[in-house]
């Protein structure tokens, strides 16, 4: 199996990512720009590094030399994948990351043509964010072909990590996304809201931007998606407050503000494992029939570990054609089930 790259490698999910790597056998390159951190992670696990900052392409594709692969874990994936997956371009590197960002998902796709020309494959959203709701759509899209709709909601315990919650802070003055007829559109924050049941228990939800607004629709073709996340009706009720201020959101003073307030670091071990994830799809065609299903994972911090590695050595292995791919379209449907802890209900 080729080198690979963890860049980011000093994060809290790179680190169980790491942890997961170095069970299987792996020695991956350990990168990142802070120096003190990524020599302390060598050091640790006795790895090589290296140290550099994602300024542009050409810095990145020299950073590059003799790696196949880059898994990328350090956001805000909006400022940091464009040079990063230049550096792929030009040095040959497959691409991966674990962004659960709309604008990057759609940066990659649009690259496809030249990761095809490049033999590379180009895969963001490697984790969490999107491979169970990815998967899980694309069962749906299987057992009724013709669906013209498709709804996914998750819950998910154990808190958000340091980097996800900057990149929630980031959207907040973006608003909420759907996509209709084909189409994704801006819509306010929890545009909508409503419930889904678990164990026979109503869980409250809203409708939030998640990457499957953009993926979902190249897995499945279904031109119609909507995305929600269980929270509490207040929760809710105080982002719906907020479309009154949006535009004030995005304003940096606000934005450093509201990043300062962000915890480093991810729930404990303890918390890690007593925690999981449940996950709904549901799809519908114009005649009305439906089809439902629900998806019990692991905690998102520890699968995303795991769905990582596994489909960094599936390609590794493999060596598919380039281009860029979803989590289904790389794995197929079924993936998901694979990974220790998943199941249907």
């Amino acid at each position: 199996m080729g080198s690979w790259m963890l860049y980011g490698a000093n994060g809290y999910t790179a680190g169980l990512m790491l942890e997961v790597a170095l069970s299987r056998g792996h020695r991956p390159v350990i990168a990142g720009r802070n120096r003190d951190a990524i020599e302390a992670v060598a050091r640790k696990y006795d790895l090589p590094a290296r140290i550099f900052c994602l300024t542009d392409g050409k810095t990145v594709a020299s950073a590059l030399t003799g790696i196949d692969a880059v898994m990328h874990c350090a956001g805000p994936f909006s400022a940091t994948s464009a040079p990063m997956l230049e550096g792929c371009m030009r040095s040959g590197a497959h691409y991966f990351d674990i962004t659960g960002e709309m604008e990057v998902f759609a940066h990659c796709h649009q690259q496809d043509e030249r990761a095809r020309s490049h033999g590379i494959v180009v895969m963001p959203g490697t984790g969490f964010d999107v491979v169970p709701t990815d998967c899980l759509a694309a069962m749906l899209k299987r057992d009724l072909p013709d669906a013209t709709e498709l709804v996914l909601a998750f819950e998910a315990g154990g808190g958000p990590s340091h980097g996800t919650a900057l990149t929630a802070v980031e959207g907040l003055g973006k608003g909420g996304r759907i996509r209709r007829n084909g189409i994704v559109e801006r819509v306010p924050l929890a545009y909508k809201t409503r419930t889904f049941d678990r164990d026979g228990e109503a869980r409250h939800a809203m409708t939030i931007p998640w990457g499957d607004v953009y993926t979902a629709y190249i897995s499945t073709g279904i031109p119609n998606v909507e995305v929600y996340m269980g929270v509490s009706p207040g929760t809710a009720a105080r982002l719906k407050k907020l479309n009154m201020i949006r535009p004030l959101l995005g304003v940096g003073i606000v934005q450093n503000y509201l990043k300062r307030k962000i915890k480093r670091g991810g729930p404990n071990d303890e918390l890690r494992s007593n925690t999981g994830c449940t996950i709904w799809g549901e799809v519908r065609n114009a005649a009305g029939t439906e089809v439902k299903k629900q998806l019990r994972t692991s905690n998102g911090y520890q699968l995303t570990a795991e769905t990582s590695i596994g489909i960094l050595e599936h390609v590794l292995a493999k060596q598919p054609p380039g281009g860029f791919y979803t989590a289904s379209q790389m794995m197929g449907a079924d993936y998901v089930l694979s990974v220790a802890g998943s199941r249907l209900v």
